[in-house]
């Protein structure tokens, strides 16, 4: 009988069923070949000689990297971007994307803490002195401190899986059993525990020459260089069977098996992470391994080196990296085995000499622990062995704004809708609470926010945006978390599930965001919640702004009234530059340009009375530029030009199509048709749907309602 698959599952009434599939129609060898295939398991599953190794190490000497130098070596393989900012020279490097992973751990916004953080990394990679040193993370909660670590934990991990990110342990083998005093009764393999370096086999005295050999005639600027020594369970096999041949190296390494190694966070190889817990429950052999009491009986002595397990986290970490959680909240006891870890690469297990490890040394603490740090003046030789990177909170709209689409991205989340700028809005008030205010009496902090944006203000230049970020202390350090706004955009898309709103809007959300300060665990100032609370109130209004500006552009934007209009005031601009008459089509009489119609235009994007000719003039030669490069003026390829055409159609138009009618429940069919053409122009042109389409026409109708009323008082 061939054999099967049962599959259950439910039935639309809620009943059950089996379905019988053979096997073999699955193909299922094919299935696990091909992943085998496309993954290079068998790559992975290498074993050979010492001699092989040796052959391998000559064809592609890269293999013997540090941690240091591998870890660089696989973010600038993903490959880097340049760029300026405010004059400022800046590298994107694109492994902090995550694009294999969907962008799931992708670092948004903190490219100058990347930057200096790869450069840490490069100088340790080169040997000048950064490799003895702890790298240490700091900021504000929720800055992406524990998102760097795993996107490094997770690219370390998936780099050794891959062809040129190879590296390579070994076990040591007895076939015959014929040392069994050495290996132990019944052991025919012994692992290497902290699986280590092959190369560090060579004694001490072999090795300049072995270098030598290997690095003749190589190419680049890689050269195999071989630094520690072996741990204490396989020193004490090679000494053994050094002398039970008489000193022959060539027949103890016949005793050395060479296979691939692959890291993994999940099986503890490579890869380490230790978190502080209850300190009585704590101690440091979680860092340096522990006696096994049951080899005890086997071995004869607790201080025999195969009795002992070399499980810790600095053991397991070998040769990749370990993080450190927030490192400054473990007992100094804990913080002392990171000196010798940190600048000697050594760690010191229970009754055995200090033991070499290569890995990388990451943590990551918060404000407060590290103010303790720097004021407990016992703790100088861990400030002196820190390298501290800051990581601040994001002070750039647009990143703020993807890390938030990134969790929400789904238009449609169980039948609720997200309204275009519901992310953009909680995005924009997060930035403001972490902007310093502006000493320039001038400048608000939305425009500096703008600023910061990239988008250009009237009389500000990059050199003033330069001067803005020098001149602030904590900008980034303080300030609202993304978690938090994460929470109050999560608790505004369950209300509107919840009630059947059917879209989440910017209110609701900010609505979410203010009450939420009442209570909120990390602000206790109720001065510091006023001042969130005001610029919640101008975020709302610049909110506002937004929308009458789509609502504007969509109730303006039939194309042959705005064609129309860029004609006449082309034709209108030209003549007056060129002191000219203009023809009315009407009459066919020659008339003087029309500067009521050119300066209601103008007003719009507010050209003052006095530069009016400047900007005329500026019209008529970048229309002269365009036609020399062989293209065709329209309203489109003037920005100011169309956006000043929009806003004068607009008012000549809100009348005609009596926007305020919305706010009524009769509306006639006429209005009704020309209501229901912008809606659709705010769904095609601006990603809205039906509900959000309706909810923004209504509040902008309010508002034009509360300005009539205005007028009219």
């Amino acid at each position: 009988m061939r054999p099967v698959i049962v599959i259950s599952c439910k039935c639309p009434d809620n009943g059950m069923w089996e379905g019988f599939l053979p096997m073999s129609k699955l193909e299922l060898s094919k299935i696990i070949s091909q992943v085998r295939e496309e993954s290079n398991h068998g790559d992975l599953a290498w074993s050979g000689t010492f001699e092989e190794y040796l052959n391998l190490v000559k064809e592609n000497p890269k293999i013997t990297r540090n941690a240091f130098q591998r870890l660089y070596d696989l973010i600038i393989g993903y490959g880097t971007q340049s760029y300026t900012d405010a004059k400022k020279e800046m590298i994107h490097y694109k492994f902090f994307d995550d694009e294999e992973n969907g962008g799931k751990d992708a670092v948004f916004g903190l490219d100058i803490s990347l930057m200096k953080l790869v450069n840490v990394l490069k100088s340790a990679a080169l040997g000048y002195g950064t490799e003895k040193r702890v790298i240490l993370l700091h900021g504000p909660v929720g800055s992406a401190k524990s998102t760097i670590c795993r996107r490094i934990k997770k690219g370390v991990e998936a780099y050794s899986k891959r062809a040129d990110g190879a590296l390579y342990t070994f076990e040591w083998i007895d076939p015959e059993g014929q040392f069994e005093e050495v290996f132990g009764e019944g052991v025919r393999v012994f692992p290497s525990p902290m699986n280590e370096d092959p190369m560090l086999l060579f004694p001490v005295e072999y090795r300049g020459k072995i270098e030598e050999e290997l690095n003749r005639g190589a190419e680049g600027d890689f050269r195999v260089s071989i630094k520690g020594e072996i741990c204490p369970p396989s020193r004490f096999i090679f000494q053994k069977l050094f002398e039970a041949y008489d000193g022959d190296i060539n027949k103890v390494l016949t005793h050395v098996r060479v296979k691939r190694l692959v890291l993994s966070e999940a099986d503890r190889i490579g890869i380490g992470t230790f978190q502080p817990k209850d300190e009585k429950n704590q101690d440091s052999t979680e860092l340096t391994g522990d006696i096994n009491y049951r080899k005890i009986a086997q071995y004869g002595s607790d201080s025999d080196p195969r009795a002992f397990n070399f499980d810790g986290e600095f053991n397991v970490a070998n040769r990749g990296i370990i993080e450190f959680v927030e490192v400054l909240k473990l007992d100094v006891a804990f913080l002392y085995d990171l000196l010798g870890a940190s600048q000697e690469h050594t760690i010191k297990p229970k009754k055995f000499a200090q033991t070499h490890i290569d890995e990388v040394i990451i943590g990551h603490t918060n404000e407060p622990e590290y103010r303790r740090l720097q004021d407990n003046e016992f703790m100088e030789a861990l400030r002196d062995r820190t390298v501290k990177i800051d990581i601040p909170y994001i002070t750039k709209l647009k990143y703020e704004t993807e890390i938030y689409e990134k969790d929400f991205n789904s238009r449609r989340l169980r039948g609720v809708s997200i309204a275009p700028h519901t992310i953009e809005v909680a995005a924009m008030w997060a930035i403001m609470t972490r902007l310093e205010k502006p000493k320039k009496a001038n400048l608000s902090r939305i425009q500096k926010m703008k600023l910061y944006n990239g988008k250009a203000l009237p009389n500000f230049t990059e050199d003033n945006i330069k001067e803005l970020r020098k001149e602030t202390k904590r900008e980034g350090l303080d300030g609202i978390s993304p978690r938090y706004i994460q929470d109050k955009i999560s608790n505004a898309i369950v209300y509107a599930q919840q009630s059947n709103k059917g879209s989440v809007n910017p209110f609701m959300v900010m609505n979410e965001l203010e009450s939420g300060l009442k209570s909120h665990s990390l602000i206790s100032n109720e001065e510091l919640k006023a001042e969130y609370r005001e610029l919640l109130a101008l975020v709302k209004q610049e909110y506002e702004e937004i929308i009458k500006s789509e609502v504007q552009r969509a109730l303006s934007s039939d194309e042959n009234a705005l064609s129309r209009l860029c004609g006449n005031y082309i034709d209108n601009v030209k003549a007056y530059t060129q002191r000219e008459k203009v023809k009315n089509p009407f009459s066919g009489q020659d008339e003087d340009p029309d500067e009521r119609l050119m300066r209601s235009i103008e007003e719009k994007i507010e050209i003052p009375e006095s530069r009016k000719d400047d900007f005329r003039r500026e019209i008529m030669n970048y229309i002269g530029a365009i036609s020399l490069e062989g293209k065709k003026f329209d309203y489109k390829t003037n920005d100011r030009l169309h956006k000043a055409l929009e806003l004068k159609l607009f008012e000549d138009q809100k009348d005609s199509i009596k926007l305020t009618s919305l706010m009524n429940t009769v509306t006639d069919s006429n209005t009704q048709e020309k209501i229901n053409m912008v809606k659709s122009r705010l769904i095609k042109d601006f990603g809205y749907d039906e509900i959000s389409a309706s909810d923004v026409l209504h509040y902008v109708a309010s508002i034009f309602a509360r300005g009539d009323v205005k007028d009219k008082a």
